[in-house]
């Protein structure tokens, strides 16, 4: 496990990293190709997310539907199954490790992605509708590799084939194995659940839905995507109407830091604007998808003859997503501070959540490339590199919850053990710790909401479970269709089953090496779907025009 690591690890930092070097730090191709052919569709589509905003909205609604359309789902039941693809975890977890790592200026690199994001998204959702093929059963299918080999002609087909297997791959882990993780590790945080007994009982749930197909995850997904965002938000709105003087200079901070960011928790160094940036638009792919190529599967099947109506449906998931949701994350996340805190925490050696980190004189600090296998702790206090927790130094350890016995020995974390002086092993110590992901959003809330009730917490665990859930059954789709291109109908079944599985041992996976793994494979997959937006462009241009020139809606 701790090999498989350090490889995901190190494919995963060539893919983030590599790019145009800035001074003494680097750009990363993927951040610029995914920014670039936002602003590209933007102007491309004049100005479509901004201009055309409202008229999503009223075909979402369903004012302009009819039964006989071709497709299998309806208009909102397409957006609800994007949404809840997209509306889950990143805006719980993935929120919070942004700030985490990027600070609060990652916000704001947030809000651009999605901005940009939306043109994007409205560009592969067309296209998705425009390309989209009708089975010998009726049912549609749909999705970048389609619009890859019947918009550019059968030479791209290999193209289509790698996106299809990249993406049928991501949805294991992206949209299924960090689900599955997340809600596991907040189950075990919270309760003391076993991570197996998590996965197990939410495996068993993901395959009686998704073993239903379309129909079945259509009308699920309709149902919990709005009640969970309007829980969700509830608790949120709540937080921030209490709070309500704090919401100006929380936003000042977010614009600030986001071109001059100051020494972050996890170690984000002082003016490191690309290291801000990075996380914040990692983060916003991973809760918007836009560019990922994923949401145009679902919206392929929505019923509709008019592609460029399904576009418009479509640019509002990274408004909802991120604009709105993820924004009231990170604003309760800074007003309640809980973003630089360190509490009491009990620190599990095995997991991949401790790590070692270099520390400087200045008292900066940094994850370390080759870390050692043990480091020697005397009195609490580590005597080179220190032990850290999320990536931030544990300033003193403690074999008890009550903190007041120091530790003395090794710590091994590749070996899941520290050993004291006395020759005592233990698997888990005690100190003041900073917490990322989930577990950082349920101290917001709980902080939050601590003047009117001890529950806030509770919300972000209720929505996580179930955010978690009806993820991972959206994107059970995505992949079944990639693996219905590939390979025909007969791999379908096959493919679920394996989902299932997968949703299973994400739940017992290191919480590093989930997320790894989902960050390293969506830096793949957006790589060919971004191409042939870019090619198709005039086709995409020439769809929106003749569809707003003749205003169909209004016959």
């Amino acid at each position: 496990m701790e090999a498989l690591e350090q490889l995901v690890e190190s494919i995963n930092t060539l893919i983030w990293s590599a790019g145009v070097p800035v001074g003494d730090q680097t750009i990363p191709f993927i951040v610029i190709a995914l920014l670039g052919v936002g602003f590209f569709l933007t102007l491309r589509l004049g100005l479509v997310q901004f201009r055309r905003l409202g008229h999503g909205f009223a075909v979402a609604t369903g004012r302009y539907d009819d039964p006989d359309d071709p497709g299998d789902v309806s208009h909102f039941q397409a957006l609800s199954t994007a949404l809840s693809a997209t509306v889950g975890i990143g805006n719980i977890g993935g929120v919070a490790i942004a700030l985490h790592w990027g600070g609060p200026g990652a916000l704001f690199w947030m809000w651009i992605t999605a901005l940009l994001g939306m043109a994007t998204k409205f560009s592969e959702v067309t296209l998705a509708q425009k390309y989209r093929a009708t089975g010998d059963e009726g049912g549609v299918a749909g999705g970048p590799m389609y619009y890859i080999e019947r918009g550019l002609g059968p030479a791209w087909k290999p193209l289509a084939v790698f996106f299809a297997v990249a993406l049928g791959l991501t949805a294991f882990f992206t949209g299924n194995g960090v689900q599955a993780n997340t809600v596991a590790d907040t189950m075990d945080a919270t309760f003391g659940v076993p991570a197996w007994i998590t996965g197990l009982v939410a495996a068993g749930v993901v395959g009686g839905v998704v073993l239903g197909g379309i129909q079945r995850i259509g009308k699920v997904t309709a149902i919990l995507a709005p009640a969970m965002a309007g829980l969700y938000v509830a608790g949120a709105l709540t937080i921030l109407l209490m709070n309500a003087g704090e919401i100006g200079p929380a936003l000042s901070l977010v614009v600030a830091e986001a071109f001059n960011p100051t020494a972050g928790v996890a170690g984000t160094g002082v003016g490191a604007v690309l290291v801000t940036a990075m996380w914040g638009v990692k983060r916003g792919l991973f809760s918007n998808e836009a560019g990922q190529g994923s949401a145009p599967i679902a919206h392929a099947a929505a019923k509709t003859d008019e592609p460029v109506s399904e576009g418009v449906v479509a640019l509002l998931e990274p408004f909802i997503d991120t604009i709105l949701i993820c924004t009231m994350t990170a604003m309760v996340i800074i007003i309640t501070g809980v973003w630089k805190d360190f509490t009491p925490t009990e620190l599990p050696i095995a997991g991949g959540d401790m790590t070692f980190v270099d520390v400087s004189a200045d008292g900066s600090f940094s994850s370390m490339e080759e870390p050692p296998k043990t480091i020697e702790v005397e009195d609490g206090k580590s005597t080179g590199p220190s032990v850290g927790w999320h990536d931030a130094p544990i300033a003193v350890l403690y074999v008890d919850e009550a903190q007041s016995k120091p530790f003395s020995g090794t710590v091994s974390p590749g070996e899941s053990k520290a050993v004291a002086t006395d020759g005592t092993e233990y698997t888990a110590l005690y100190g003041d710790a900073a917490e990322s992901g989930a577990p950082l959003t349920m101290m917001a809330f709980k902080r939050g909401l601590s003047p009117i009730g001890d529950f806030g917490h509770h919300i972000v665990l209720l929505c996580v479970v179930l955010f978690g859930v009806s993820t991972a059954i959206s994107w059970s789709y995505y992949g079944d269709r990639c693996a219905n291109y590939v390979l025909g109908p007969k791999a379908v079944g096959p493919y679920r089953a394996v989902f299932v599985l997968m949703h299973f041992m994400g739940a017992v996976l290191p919480l590093s090496l989930a997320w790894t793994l989902g960050d390293l494979l969506m830096g793949v997959v957006i790589l060919p779907n971004l191409i042939a937006l870019v090619l198709l462009s005039p086709k995409l241009a020439e769809l929106t025009k003749d569809y707003f020139d003749r205003k169909p809606w209004k016959k």
